[in-house]
């Protein structure tokens, strides 16, 4: 075992002892999708699933942006969170494609999505995912729907584009603004502090990506030691671990996550300027966690239409009980 191999197992260990509970188209159209080698992508395990969604990407604003996309009816663009990718939302995508046609996207700098975005706040990546949408793909009339960080890319989408939004789906995430400033945010958990601090997460977790995603996964789980729990076993499979680690084994996807967390501040402020938003919203947290979540969100969400715990889910609300999530996001879409 190497120096930083023990490093980070030994920070994972150390700080889970401490942890705490956080709470028209565009007439050129998308680039063809260059083929993905098929060890680098994994596909849900109905082989149905690789025959109805398909990888594409599109230029914006010098970022080569990925996306995934199938199925028919009313748009729903899903955003995902740290330290995932558009293959967090695969459990829900076969269904939610059968009334509508879905867009999973690469957050800019993460996932599939290559290039340096100008910033990793979530109001700038929100204009990113928005140019995709509105102005490549021709989509203002989303529903847009964000899990974890994603969420506050998702709440900036609206905030900044009230016009094209059709509806918001908010996962559990406390809001950075009003109800919660920069500083009591980054000590809601060590992993805010931790990944807040510049330089020092990729200095100790370098080249054991894998291992400290499969260390990680485990803590905000339904049992894990953020919810009071013990959990070491991750509720994710190891192909997805392998997944998830393939993207953000690369330099700049590893930093450009903990940038992620490193914006913080401007994320309060962008939160704190934005105008309440009267968009139809979705709010889903942890079992036990939709109350403090949404308390976050009331000064600028004022039109929560349903607001819900996912039964025996901690963080990872779609890999821990995806008929729930599912049934309640094509409740609210009006499926």
């Amino acid at each position: 075992m190497n120096t930083r191999h023990r490093l980070v197992t030994a920070l994972a260990a150390l700080l889970a002892l401490g942890a705490t509970a956080c709470a028209g188209p565009d007439p050129a159209g998308p680039e063809a999708a260059p083929e993905i080698p098929a060890h680098e992508v994994i596909t849900r395990e109905d082989p149905e699933f690789a025959g109805r969604f398909r990888h594409e990407f599109a230029d914006v604003d010098g970022v080569r942006m990925h996306y995934v996309t199938g199925g028919s009816g009313s748009p729903v663009v899903l955003l995902h969170g740290w330290p995932q990718t558009w293959y967090g939302w695969w459990e829900v995508m076969p269904e939610l494609a059968e009334h509508h046609t879905v867009y999973a996207i690469d957050l800019p700098g993460l996932g599939d999505s290559t290039g340096t975005p100008s910033g990793y706040d979530k109001a700038t990546l929100a204009r990113y995912a928005h140019t995709l949408v509105a102005d490549r793909l021709g989509v203002r009339d989303a529903a847009v729907v964000g899990h974890d960080l994603g969420a506050a890319v998702a709440f900036q989408y609206a905030a900044q584009f009230p016009q094209d939004t059709a509806r918001l789906g908010y996962l559990d995430l406390p809001l950075p603004g009003p109800a919660i400033g920069e500083t009591a945010y980054r000590s809601l958990s060590w992993h805010i502090a931790f990944h807040s601090q510049p330089q020092v997460p990729e200095a100790v977790v370098g080249d054991d990506v894998r291992e400290y995603l499969s260390l990680f996964y485990p803590q905000v789980s339904f049992n894990g030691t953020a919810f009071g729990g013990d959990a070491t076993t991750s509720p994710f499979s190891e192909a997805e671990i392998d997944e998830y680690a393939r993207t953000y084994r690369e330099p700049g996807a590893l930093s450009g996550g903990f940038e992620l967390y490193r914006s913080l501040g401007a994320d309060v402020r962008a939160a704190e300027s934005a105008p309440p938003l009267d968009v139809p919203t979705l709010v889903l947290a942890a079992q036990g966690q939709s109350d403090a979540i949404r308390a976050t969100v009331a000064p600028r969400l004022t039109n929560v239409v349903r607001s819900a715990d996912v039964p025996n889910a901690g963080h990872w609300l779609v890999e821990e009980n995806p008929e729930f999530v599912t049934a309640e996001l094509l409740a609210f879409l009006g499926s």
